[in-house]
């Protein structure tokens, strides 16, 4: 810089561009031609502006942080999407919220002539609520998991027929039991010709809608008297840490050795690489360990959860970028 010169042609140029583009909001463009550059130049030297500090900006947002997670999740698990929104303070709350940012999620993203996959739980039950009421020429719905042998509001069947009743949608069920009593019993099922119909549509859903659940025995399974306290204690003797679909997996997402996985009626995650879009919607501390199982075994491509499930499966947050948050593609 030249001393009989304090100002610096080039942060001067810099400084002009910056202005230009951030508070007055005009156009690359328009700047290159002000200025009488290339566009490419002005793009070049916003970034550059950015890189060196320049400029900084701050997104005034308590949910900023969520969206640095968001973007940290999808690239730590090569998801197709993240959606992370604030913890509330209980987790016993976390169904609720949870449930109402996928019924908003899963209200944006289908379209006519869909088919979408429906699996079980408090989650997707309280998601029912926000789901946003409209025909759908040609959707149908297809429930995941056979259902309870007993009234509930989170019968497999009820939430797939509301699911269906928002949009006016065909409904197909798993007209068995979400567990049968023998590996025998799930065979001989398997073989009627209505039941391999409705697994075949399974399969070929182009969205699913799914949840997580603890191998626990204050999990929603085991208290719906679907699974045994001996169950529950076998299956943490084989360090399963929760179930998808019904089907119980170990830390790393593979599906450990338990006559349960033999005898669950519902799609096997094995079978959702088939599925475009799988949506796991679920989180708080306790299900952390299933949320991981499901995606390092691949079975997801999009995750729903909270502030507080996402830290905790980022581990050592190596992933967060602070300025992920950002729109880093200049007009």
């Amino acid at each position: 810089m030249d001393p009989k010169f304090p100002v610096d042609p080039d942060e001067q140029v810099r400084t002009r561009i910056a202005w230009y583009y951030y508070f007055e909001g005009q156009t690359q463009a328009a700047i290159a031609q002000r200025l009488r550059m290339s566009r490419v130049r002005v793009n070049r030297i916003l970034a550059q502006c950015r890189e060196e500090g320049l400029v900084q900006i701050r997104i005034n947002s308590k949910l900023t942080s969520c969206v640095a997670l968001e973007r940290a999740l999808e690239r730590r698990f090569d998801l197709h999407e993240a959606v992370v929104i604030p913890s509330p303070r209980a987790e016993a709350d976390i169904p609720a919220v949870l449930g109402a940012a996928a019924g908003a999620y899963m209200s944006d993203i289908l379209n006519d002539n869909q088919s979408v996959g429906v699996g079980w739980g408090r989650t997707l039950y309280h998601s029912l609520r926000s789901v946003r009421r409209r025909p759908l020429t040609g959707l149908s719905v297809v429930s995941l998991l056979g259902g309870l042998t007993r009234a509930s509001a989170m019968n497999t069947y009820e939430t797939a027929a509301r699911f269906a009743d928002l949009f006016g949608a065909e409904c197909y069920y798993i007209a068995a039991p979400a567990f049968t009593d023998t590996e025998a019993s799930r065979d001989m099922l398997m073989q009627q010709e209505v039941l391999q119909e409705v697994f075949d549509k399974a399969r070929q859903v182009d969205i699913a809608l799914v949840s997580v659940g603890k191998a626990t025995t204050d999990s929603t399974i085991y208290r719906l008297g679907l699974v045994s306290e001996k169950e529950i204690a076998e299956l943490q003797a084989l360090e399963s840490v929760g179930d998808l679909l019904g089907h119980y997996l170990d830390a790393e997402g593979r599906l450990v050795d338990h006559s349960l996985n033999n005898r669950v009626m519902a799609l096997s995650p094995l079978h959702l690489d088939q599925v475009g879009q799988v949506v796991l919607v679920s989180g708080g501390p306790s299900k952390v360990p299933a949320v991981r199982a499901s995606l390092l075994g691949g079975y997801v491509n999009t995750l729903i959860t909270d502030e507080v499930a996402a830290n905790a499966l980022l581990g050592d947050g190596q992933d967060i970028d602070p300025t992920a948050a950002r729109d880093s593609t200049p007009r």
